[in-house]
């Protein structure tokens, strides 16, 4: 009993700190450094060794969360391991993953072996204690991080060979790196127990491997079982969580009977449980999509424990004499995936430029990395702890270093995608509408109503332009970047498109990525594209929705949407950009507003901010003001240039 409520204490104040942990660590994103890092960082300090926020031995306390979250990032590693979307660049892929994984394993191998006198923990060792901790750290180090290559893609919204190249080697090396380390941990079983190679140990390996796979073809049943069931999302994620650490339960009992019944351990292999069973899920199932969705809404909140937690079971004085052996590992593992890069390329044939590069993208390391350091950490208490303080500090300069190689990568090959520099205001405010029907027109009416410079964009040669003298029209060939930059594009402060999803998304693309529109307006015809036009920054329209929204906001506050509407007599809202020198550090309170003007809101750099009568403005804010025609454009003139 009085174990259970120590493991009950011990959680509660775990839990105080992980969410701590998740406030402070987004200070880290702010300074481009991946959220794990910061993580680390938190839970090292929270340990025993300076804040001391969490107790010596919390880790061991809590050893179900780590297992948890072991099966979680096993679960997550396979389903990225779609094997349809790895077609079309498979050479590259499987020669670059043969480079990445059999030169950087056998070198890294060798290299620390050698090297073993100048580790620590490996100074007393016999050379058989060596080559398995040689071995299983080499293992380590192959392994990726495709938490971190998403995040760097998505970020730079990258696409196209390289990208696909280095995203699929990633993916398949976490999938194989398991499979390797299960065979290495095994061998260093016996290495270090100091039993010799025999027949019998070898049926054993292969018998603990075959069974491990038969396992994850049934935990993989269990899943589409799990998924298959009408149920809330949210349970559906328990039920997956539990089923992963019935995996690990399932090994301790195996262990534990086979052990006290023949004298041997009979070991399962819990993480390649868990990876082929989300393998045969992914490519093997109708689930693969809802799968996915529930990983990523419980993937931050797993993280955030097994990270803070993996920190936490860190001791600073044992990193502190180990940084300088940190960093040669690292050097090592930088070397060796160079030249495993080299060679995969070459078998490969890929391009001189990708040869050159191709190590960039693999540096990083997290969550797989910190998995098996710490099932190492669990198996081999005598020096278990330094190999995993040892294997941390790696990652952790890995985690600096990483992303911004694989940055510098994708740029130099040109498939960053990332946002153009929005032109500068030429104070006058120029819509572009593409799209010609009798919406179009009467928005390019309403606009000039409202002292905008509206142009017509369309492709249709049928469109009698005599009949709209009041309106500045183009006929286009197609709405391709060339077009579009013809008919000077680059100085809309704003684009409103009107086509059908595909042709709008196309546009949008080009828009965002060459020209760097401020404001892109899209009318949605699929909700089910609604993501594609949100990770450009899109203004979306939803017709299906935009009317039964409009009818809602004049049932519950008609003050204020007829307002927005401009439904009411020479009354308007308008967005001012503040341009005027003389007003950047001014206060709200000192602007001399007209009595019959209220600002509603200020935005800054994409952040609508609170305020009051004290916030200063800065040059860009934008602030959004309600009030008559008249007083609005004297104001506008105020804040122009």
């Amino acid at each position: 009993m009085d174990q259970y409520l120590n493991t009950l204490v011990l959680l509660g104040g775990f839990a105080i700190v992980a969410v701590a942990a998740k406030q402070i660590a987004t200070f880290f994103q702010k300074a481009k450094l991946p959220i794990i890092t910061g993580l680390l960082v938190i839970g090292l300090f929270s340990g025993p060794y300076l804040f001391k926020l969490l107790p010596k031995g919390t880790s061991t306390g809590l050893q179900f969360i780590n297992d948890i979250s072991l099966a979680f990032i096993a679960f997550a590693a396979a389903a990225e391991l779609y094997v349809k979307e790895m077609r079309s660049r498979f050479k590259s892929i499987k020669w670059m993953t043969f480079g990445q994984l059999g030169v950087t394993f056998i070198f890294s191998s060798i290299l620390i072996f050698f090297l073993a006198d100048y580790i620590g923990f490996m100074k007393e060792m016999n050379s058989a204690s060596k080559i398995a901790v040689a071995i299983l750290m080499a293992t380590i180090f192959v392994a990726r991080s495709p938490a971190s290559a998403i995040a760097v893609i998505n970020e730079l919204r990258a696409k196209g060979p390289f990208v696909q190249m280095a995203m699929g080697v990633t993916v398949v090396k976490d999938f194989l790196v398991i499979l390797l380390f299960a065979v290495c941990f095994t061998i260093s079983q016996t290495l270090i127990s100091g039993e010799p190679f025999t027949i019998t140990f070898l049926g054993i390996l292969i018998g603990e491997l075959a069974v491990s796979f038969g396992l994850g073809w049934v935990v993989g049943k269990l899943l589409s079982v799990i998924l298959s069931i009408r149920m809330h999302q949210n349970l559906k994620a328990a039920f997956i969580l539990g089923l992963g650490y019935s995996v690990y339960l399932l090994n301790y009992f195996v262990e534990h009977y086979s052990y006290d019944q023949f004298g041997v351990k009979i070991h399962l292999e819990p993480l390649l449980i868990c990876i082929i069973g989300s393998f045969i899920l992914t490519n093997y199932s109708r689930f693969r999509a809802e799968f996915l969705t529930i990983l990523e809404e419980v993937g931050p909140i797993v993280y955030i424990c097994f990270f803070t937690l993996t920190g936490a079971s860190v001791s600073l004085d044992v990193l502190v004499k180990l940084l300088g052996v940190a960093a040669i590992l690292f050097s090592i593992r930088l070397v060796t995936m160079i030249v495993g890069s080299v060679v995969g390329g070459t078998l490969a044939g890929d391009p001189p430029l990708y040869r050159k590069i191709g190590w960039m993208p693999f540096v990083t390391q997290a969550g797989v990395g910190l998995g098996l350091a710490s099932v190492v950490a669990n198996a081999f208490p005598e020096w278990g702890n330094e190999f995993q303080t040892t294997v941390v500090a790696v990652i952790v300069i890995n985690q600096f270093v990483g992303p911004p190689l694989f940055k510098w990568a994708i740029n130099m090959v040109g498939e960053a995608r990332t946002r153009a520099v929005t032109p500068h205001f030429d104070g006058v405010r120029d819509a572009y509408i593409i799209g010609f029907e009798t919406q179009t027109v009467a928005l390019a009416r309403q606009l000039k109503e409202h002292g905008w410079e509206a142009e017509l964009l369309t492709n249709n040669k049928e469109v009698n332009f005599d009949e709209f003298p009041d309106l500045k029209m183009h006929l286009l060939e197609d709405f391709s970047l060339e077009s579009l930059k013809a008919v000077d594009i680059q100085k809309a402060e704003a684009v409103v498109l009107t086509l059908t999803d595909q042709e709008n998304l196309n546009i949008a693309e080009a828009i965002y990525e060459h020209v760097g529109t401020k404001d892109i307006v899209v009318r949605l015809n699929k909700r089910d594209n609604f993501e594609s036009f949100h990770k450009l920054d899109c203004l979306i329209v939803d017709p299906s929705t935009a009317m039964v929204s409009l009818m809602d906001h004049l049932v519950r506050s008609p003050q204020a949407a007829t307002l927005l509407l401009g439904m009411q007599e020479d009354q308007d809202t308008m967005d001012v950009e503040v341009l005027n020198s003389d007003l950047r550090g001014l206060p709200l309170r000192d602007l001399r507003l007209p009595s019959d003007i209220i600002i509603l809101s200020v935005n800054r750099k994409g952040q609508t901010i609170i305020t009051h009568g004290y916030t200063r403005l800065r040059m860009g804010d934008v602030l959004t003001m309600v009030g008559s025609n008249d007083s609005l454009q004297e104001i506008a003139l105020r804040f122009d240039r």
